[in-house]
């Protein structure tokens, strides 16, 4: 079997390699957009809060407002693609992505949706994503790992009355309604909201040019909305990422019932003359010389149901928004204005931080909307503590019950916990509102049904049923009996006779040099995400967190959610400090799947360390990376500095080592500092076989002297990005103590594996045992295999498979082996793969 995996090592596909392979796995020439052959006939309509807990704690909620043949998104952070898979929300029905503001909150999930909705069915699916004219920067930044066929229809809501004509911004106003949609299922009108600051914005300080720098050449970019953006920071001070948007949502007004019999008694007949009344026109009696109106033949109409979507995100825009003159006709109570011109608002979705909200000024503005519906949409307490990702906590919950030593209980913290906590010590006390005001805190797939009317309100039928874990554990022992005496088997290897740790081993003598007097506080390794392609119910995407306890922490690669890993796995509290603790956040390559998380960590961190005196945090990873970084640098500060891989590879290091004037490259300069700070003495990038510039890593730690004075090796641990098996990896990798390998396949379809440059489980195995690894990490497998991949346990002797938020301790690395047949008690059924589950996936995102 090694010979023949050694003969593989060749076989890879050479196009996908150089970036060629425009064949393979591309988002479609041109991703339709859906095809609505008639607007009218909805007799459903809701909006739905999308995302309110735990598990989207670091993002905007999102909201979805639902027709029968249409779908309307507003924001779309990081988390919505396994949000809509948990609760089996098809994504390919959305027709509209709206967003209220342009920054990681709102939008860290549109490019992973932007990539799964172009590689659905044969011919993929477009969208229209709007937003305001700050829009431009991050579609540029986008486009620099996103196919131009995979973008969408990218279109500022300035556009007027749903045409493709374009509002001029050079001598408007920002107090005005412009409304981008206008059909007859539905109006959105949107108010632009900006911040009310009289500092003069960075883009208009002396001797910048930027934002307002002309586009890359070649970017394909909406012309309109660079323009308006130049514009609109023309007139006022105004920095991207601080616009945004107010949504108002206005339903046709609901005709009156027809009667029939009075149409008869005065003489019209049944026919065309009865779809005229319908529509609104008088007609001529058949019988009686007379005009028929409509009023004489139905009741009278209703108005339309009215939503509002308000995005205030400081203080400074409360003051603009309580000022809106274009808001008055939706207000109930202002004195100067006719009852009759009065727009009723049924249902406003606030959201607004509890930092705004929480004031007297917001609530004041709120009691001018009457009896509306207020939908408080932030994150509240209570929905802190419930996990929203319920298919991943059940099976988090069941490895924690049967190996809680490298399956820690997920970081969910209490409401008694919380309470104390200086990060939910803004949270909403109770509104002072008038008793006419009514107001809901919203829980996740809330409902404000608009249509029918007679269904007009609040529903929570449909909001998830809390489990606990003591529920999830006796349907464990219940269903897998054998699992109770697994458990007390697992704990009794971590412990010998005499409470020591023991050292089992199958095929081995005893443990590494390396691991001599290593202790719980050295190095640990978290598994954030295990999946490809694209988040899943049961895998996010990849990412590595390596715990260097009181020396800070390192992240290998960094997809979508990755944030939302650290607060699963270490709560509120403790993922804000771990990513305050971040020396260094290394990339592998370009893929959406590897780093399009990495936005929202730096946003993060550059608040959380906003009053502490820090440097950048060092980003390495591939030059495609460093474009995107600096365009979207434009939009939001991220508060890094750049490191190519290619300057850290062996070579790059003895070159640079041998430079008298190494001072020159400071990014490298500061690196080894931050190593050697960290306890560290290299971190080696590796090339690979996967895309362009795709890249492994080698991390390894200083030596140690141990009490007695004896010198004991570092540690070593390798990640291999995404690859196909590699000769210079294994080579990088001998001696390893651990190597994290990419295992996507299974052994049974190699040659998908060679097409798309991964490898399968074997190969993957057998690369760790020509590199003479003393363990050997599984991760990064296909979403075909939903909860456990396929894998031959008969070469698992080091191995182990990964599982999300899987933490491996180097005290601990002796059992990793021991704990695998174990595992596959837990999922008896799951042993094959579920093709049903396969995803198509874009060369983009893989």
């Amino acid at each position: 079997m090694g010979k023949k995996r050694n003969s593989q090592y060749a076989n890879f596909n050479k196009s996908r390699a150089e970036g060629n392979d425009y064949n393979i796995d591309r988002p479609k020439k041109n991703p339709r957009l859906k095809d609505h052959k008639s607007s009218t006939g909805n007799s459903k309509s809701y909006i739905q809060i999308l995302g309110n807990g735990m598990d989207t704690q670091d993002t905007s909620p999102s909201v979805l407002l639902f027709f029968d043949k249409w779908r309307f998104l507003f924001n779309a952070g990081e988390g919505l693609q396994r949000f809509f898979t948990e609760h089996k929300i098809t994504l390919s029905q959305i027709d509209h992505i709206f967003l209220s503001r342009v920054c990681s909150e709102t939008a860290g999930g549109l490019p992973g949706l932007l990539l799964t909705l172009a590689g659905m069915g044969k011919e993929g699916i477009s969208v229209n994503v709007w937003g305001p004219p700050d829009l431009y920067l991050l579609v540029d930044a986008m486009k620099s790992f996103i196919p131009n066929a995979a973008m969408g229809h990218i279109r500022s809501v300035l556009h007027m009355d749903g045409s493709d004509e374009v509002v001029s911004t050079s001598s408007r106003k920002f107090d005005r309604l412009f409304a981008p949609i206008i059909d007859e299922v539905v109006t959105i009108y949107v108010v632009l909201l900006p911040p009310r600051s009289l500092e003069v914005c960075d883009s208009m300080k002396e001797g910048s040019s930027e934002p307002n720098a002309p586009l890359a050449s070649g970017s394909h970019l909406p012309e309109d909305l660079q323009a308006q953006w130049i514009n609109l920071t023309a007139e006022v001070a105004l920095n991207p990422g601080e616009l945004s948007v107010v949504y108002i949502c206005e339903l046709p007004e609901i005709k009156g019932k027809f009667h029939p019999d009075k149409a008869a008694a005065l003489g019209v007949e049944p026919g065309p003359k009865y779809h005229q009344l319908k529509s609104g026109n008088p007609v001529e009696s058949d019988h009686q010389s007379i005009t028929v109106h409509p009023c004489d033949v139905m009741e009278p109409s209703i108005p339309g149901p009215i939503v509002l979507l308000v995005d205030c995100p400081t203080l400074s825009h409360l003051q603009e928004l309580s000022s809106l003159q274009s808001l008055t006709p939706y207000y109930s109570n202002i004195s100067e204005q006719p009852v009759e011109m009065c727009k009723k608002v049924n249902c406003l979705v606030h959201l607004s931080p509890a930092s705004v909200t929480n004031t007297t000024a917001y609530e004041q503005w709120m009691t001018r909307f009457g009896e509306a519906q207020h939908i408080m949409a932030r994150h509240e307490p209570k929905n802190i503590e419930i996990p929203i990702l319920k298919s991943s906590s059940r099976i988090a919950a069941r490895l924690n019950y049967l190996c809680p030593q490298f399956f820690p209980a997920p970081g969910f913290w209490s409401l008694q916990q919380l309470k104390g906590l200086p990060a939910v010590s803004k949270f909403p006390r109770e509104l002072s509102l008038p008793t006419s005001c009514q107001i809901m805190y919203a829980e996740d797939l809330l409902k404000f049904h608009l249509l029918p009317y007679k269904d007009l309100g609040l529903d929570n039928s449909g909001v998830p049923a809390t489990i606990s874990r003591t529920e999830i554990l006796n349907e464990l022992t219940s269903e897998i009996p054998e699992i109770i005496s697994a458990s007390k088997h697992i704990t009794q290897l971590w412990h010998g006779k005499n409470g020591t740790i023991e050292e089992p081993l199958l095929h081995e003598t005893g443990l590494p040099s390396c691991l001599e007097g290593i202790t719980r506080e050295d190095m640990e390794i978290v598994l954030l995400g295990t999946g490809s392609s694209q988040p899943s119910k049961y895998r996010n995407v990849s990412s590595i967190f390596i715990n260097l306890f009181s020396k800070g922490s390192i992240l290998f690669d960094c997809g979508e959610g990755t944030l939302g890993q650290l607060k699963r796995r270490f709560g509120v509290e403790g993922a804000d400090e771990a990513v305050k603790g971040l020396r260094c956040i290394w990339i592998s390559h370009i893929h959406a799947d590897h780093q399009a998380g990495l936005a929202r960590i730096l946003s993060l961190r550059r608040v959380l360390l906003n009053e502490t005196p820090h440097e950048p945090l060092i980003v390495v990873g591939p030059r495609q990376l460093e474009i995107f970084l600096d365009r979207y640098q434009l939009l939001e500060e991220l508060d890094m500095q750049f490191l190519n891989c290619k300057d850290t590879t062996e070579s790059s290091w003895e070159a640079f080592e041998s430079n008298e004037d190494n001072d020159a490259n400071g990014s490298a300069s500061r690196l080894k500092n931050v190593l050697r700070e960290a306890g560290l003495r290299a971190l080696n990038s590796v090339p690979v076989i996967h895309c362009p510039q795709a890249y492994g890593i080698v991390l390894k730690s200083s030596d140690r002297t141990n009490v007695i004075g004896k010198k004991i090796p570092g540690w070593k641990i390798v990640y291999s990005g995404d690859t196909r098996p590699c000769p210079e990896l294994v080579e990088a990798s001998r001696g390893a103590t651990v190597l994290i390998h990419e295992a996507t396949f299974e052994d049974g379809i190699v040659e998908e594996a060679i097409a798309k440059n991964h490898s399968t489980m074997g190969e993957a195995v057998e690369a760790g045992n020509a590199a003479g690894a003393y363990r050997v990490i599984l991760t990064h497998f296909s979403q075909r295999y939903p909860k456990i991949p396929v894998f031959d346990e008969t070469y698992m002797h080091k191995a182990c498979i990964a599982f999300d938020l899987m933490s491996v301790n180097l005290a601990d690395l002796h059992l990793l082996p021991n704990v695998l047949p174990y595992l596959k008690l837990l999922f008896p059924d799951e042993m094959i793969a579920n093709e049903a589950d396969d995803v198509n996936v874009s060369i983009a995102a893989d």
